[in-house]
């Protein structure tokens, strides 16, 4: 069914609408979503693709394309490759009839592309880092014109503009979630853990948030942040938290101190990130029932992601075999849980623990502990 063109208005509005989500998102897949979007109401496509340049795979790549998976094609390659590479826009009426045109995704797809226009864009130092493809007008000329040109070429303008300064935000915060990795496995490496115990109670931290209804980005955060919470173990003796043997009451408030000394390292940091990190490290081991420590909180008065990572962690801390001590059978572990829901642990985190366990079980198979020579 043919569409007609867009009045100056309805151009205005769409505008309008995505340049202020465009500016409010800091999320990348959200942003080429949003572009993606606009673009293909202002000119009225089928379909509008967002392509980016892979610098180190020498490729390009889209995450974002109506209708279809990723794709990657070797950089120069298609109409997209030669519209970056020249840095002019182009449009094609009929797309078979130019040899530019890759054919191979439509025959992987199923889908005819007849009309194409490419508009290449720029980050605010003039450099190409992608361009936007449309395919196929929706009016009854069947094909893009001038007019399209020059609408796509003000969206791809502000866009791409915008796109760098997600992409900087997103590196920076690529950086942190590094960092913070790095520094939980120095925790744990101490106390002859594993690397993959972070990763798995960071794994578990983040389906258990899910399945208490927590938005994929609180979620992600906590994922993130889960793995500093023995980072106070930095502190630690070695000969305390190394102790083959029953601890004295003094070395056990020792091993305790390593929830203030979490929370003191991290708290006072700006990022958002590391903040949530501060709290993970402080109430892991608070209880439900408040017998925990440092500052015995109770119930809701512990913060959830406290109460999600004490679940995820002593899941892992009882699944996994050591030097010292064997892997509980699941059974036992069940049990603990069962006797310890409303004790321990929330009882809300209890029963999407159990929910759950299929799941958590499927990436403790993943992230097992390999042996080292």
């Amino acid at each position: 069914m043919f569409k007609n063109e867009l009045s100056s208005e309805d151009l205005l509005r769409i505008i309008f609408k995505y340049t202020a989500k465009i500016a409010s998102e800091r999320s990348l897949n959200s942003v080429l979503v949003f572009m993606a979007d606009m673009g293909r109401e202002m000119i009225l496509s089928d379909r509008c693709t967002v392509w980016l340049i892979d610098v180190v795979s020498e490729q390009l790549y889209t995450t974002v394309a109506h209708g279809v998976d990723e794709i990657r094609i070797p950089l120069g390659t298609g109409l997209v490759g030669s519209a970056i590479a020249t840095g002019e826009p182009i449009i094609i009426e009929d797309a078979y009839s130019d040899p530019r045109h890759n054919s191979d995704n439509d025959r992987k797809t199923g889908y005819h592309t007849k009309s194409i226009i490419t508009v290449p864009f720029r980050n605010n130092d003039g450099e190409i880092i992608g361009a936007y493809q449309a395919i196929n007008k929706l009016t009854e000329i069947g094909y893009f014109t001038s007019r399209d040109l020059e609408m796509l070429t003000l969206a791809a303008s502000y866009a791409g503009k915008s796109l760098e300064s997600v992409m900087l935000h997103q590196e920076i915060i690529d950086t942190q979630r590094e960092i913070i990795f790095t520094m939980g496995e120095i925790g744990e490496i101490r106390s002859t853990e594993t690397g993959n115990h972070v990763k798995r109670v960071a794994e578990y931290s983040y389906i258990l948030a899910r399945g208490l209804g927590l938005s994929a980005t609180e979620a992600e955060m906590l994922r993130t942040a889960s793995p500093m919470h023995d980072i106070g173990k930095v502190a630690i003796p070695d000969a305390v938290l190394n102790k083959p043997g029953k601890l004295t009451p003094s070395e056990y408030e020792i091993i305790k101190s390593h929830t203030k000394i979490g929370y003191q390292l991290l708290k006072g940091s700006k990022r958002e990130l590391l903040r949530a990190a501060a709290i993970v490290a402080e109430q892991h081991h608070e209880k439900w029932d408040g017998t925990g420590y440092p500052l015995g909180r109770k119930g809701e008065d512990i913060h959830i992601y406290g109460r999600i990572t004490a679940v995820a962690d002593v899941f892992d801390a009882l699944s996994a075999e050591r030097v010292y001590k064997a892997a509980w059978p699941l059974d036992k572990i069940e049990n603990l849980f069962r006797e310890e829901r409303g004790r321990h642990f929330d009882p809300a985190i209890v029963d999407v623990f159990f929910e759950k366990l299929p799941k958590l079980l499927e990436v403790r198979g993943q992230l097992t502990d390999k042996e080292t020579d």
